[in-house]
């Protein structure tokens, strides 16, 4: 298994929404956007482990801005870190209106996914990233600090075994 850049895993898809995809007053339910944000993110956490890919958590969801009916979504999928079976897959959500006019960010979360074996159904090793820019960078150094919060909060962690995320707070740099 060979160490992956980010680039070769990068994810966009794109939608329109519909009216059967908004609410009462014309914006993009939340629950289409998630699930516009799992696929996004699914089909670039299987490139990058070229293997079958589960869900295993959300978070930091940033729902910024609102999405309006006909406004076409452009969602954009980069792996940050892998860990030992599972990545963690950054979505940054955009809209614009159909002729291209009034481009904004508007969404954004953290997806983790764990690589399965075909046969098992068992979680398998996933390659190791490799940033590139300065932004990939800082994705992938504060990824851990997100994967021990993710884990005491999950309760598969103690609080007091997150490191990374005890020296954020006391002001301790990483080495």
């Amino acid at each position: 298994m060979r160490d992956k850049q980010v680039n070769e895993s990068e994810t966009t898809m794109t939608e329109i929404v519909m009216p059967n995809d908004t609410n009462p007053i014309g914006n993009l339910m939340g629950g289409n956007l998630m699930r516009w944000m799992d696929i996004v993110s699914g089909i670039c956490a299987g490139k990058h482990c070229e293997a079958y890919v589960v869900t295993a958590s959300v978070d930091h969801v940033s729902f910024q801005r609102p999405i309006h009916n006909g406004d076409v979504v452009t969602l954009k999928a980069s792996v940050t870190r892998a860990f030992n079976t599972s990545v963690e897959v950054f979505v940054e959500v955009f809209a614009a209106k159909l002729k291209g006019t009034e481009h904004r960010r508007c969404n954004h979360a953290y997806f983790t996914f764990v690589a399965i074996d075909d046969d098992t159904m068992k979680p398998i090793p996933v390659p190791k990233v490799i940033p590139l820019t300065s932004e990939q960078q800082k994705l992938y150094d504060s990824a851990i600090r997100r994967r021990e919060v993710r884990l005491v909060l999950s309760g598969r962690m103690e609080a007091r075994d997150a490191i990374e995320v005890k020296n954020l707070f006391l002001g301790v740099k990483p080495t």
